[in-house]
């Protein structure tokens, strides 16, 4: 196809991101999972008692002191979801954002699930006319398995879109950014999810589809007239 532009797909393993595919590519694939973090309560009272060095041995240059699990890990946990109870490490994983810290402390204690895929992002580039901007989390989750036919599936609509709409020299991220969010949702065929939106509104004007009006753009005024007083 006669793209506007060049487009890239970026793949990183985890959501550590070695690759960066979230600030490199117009198409970033990062893996993760969507079950239960997977504890070995073993290990974590190893690491609690000095038995296994965290972070895999990484800082072992210095004496940082004794391994605190709730300074260098509970506290630090973006959305407060792990603490003890009974001497266990306890996850209310529904909460966890995949940040992968806790993991990255204590690598044989915490896993990540058995049920594996990836998220997918859009739009990401570097400053080449309105200036560098990362890519945003259209799909959470996606299952990642040959023939990827569902992810192909994917591709192909953006590929519809963005060479049909796109600009000369547009990447796709400035597509998404003048003709905004919600057409892109709509070209995928996917709902929108409250974690999409920056803020509320700030202006009081909704433009409404013909097709979410009942009876749409077409009216009888003598219909409308018999029911509403002058």
């Amino acid at each position: 196809p006669a793209f506007p532009y060049k487009f890239k797909f970026k793949f990183d393993g985890c959501p550590n991101g070695c690759v960066a595919s979230i600030a490199r590519s117009d198409m970033s694939f990062i893996g993760t999972w969507k079950d239960d973090i997977r504890i070995d309560q073993e290990a974590v009272q190893a690491y609690i008692g000095g038995e296994i060095a965290p972070n895999a041995g990484a800082h072992a240059g210095k004496d940082w002191g004794k391994f605190d699990i709730n300074k260098e890990v509970i506290n630090l946990c973006p959305t407060k979801c792990m603490w003890m109870e009974d001497g266990k490490l306890m996850i209310d994983n529904k909460e966890c954002t995949r940040c992968m810290h806790c993991i990255n402390v204590m690598p044989r204690a915490l896993k990540p699930g058995v049920e594996t895929g990836v998220s997918i992002l859009f739009g990401a580039k570097a400053p080449i006319l309105d200036g560098a901007q990362m890519s945003l989390l259209t799909i959470p989750f996606m299952e990642c398995e040959p023939p990827y036919e569902n992810i192909k599936e994917v591709v192909e609509k953006i590929w519809e879109w963005w060479p049909e709409e796109g600009k000369n020299r547009e990447r796709l991220g400035e597509l998404i950014q003048r003709q905004g969010v919600g057409k892109l949702l709509k070209v995928l065929g996917i709902p929108p999810m409250p974690q999409m939106v920056k803020e509320p509104r700030s202006n009081p004007y909704i433009f409404w589809k013909e097709e979410d009006v009942p009876g749409g753009w077409d009216r009888d005024i003598n219909d409308y007239r018999s029911r509403h007083a002058r």
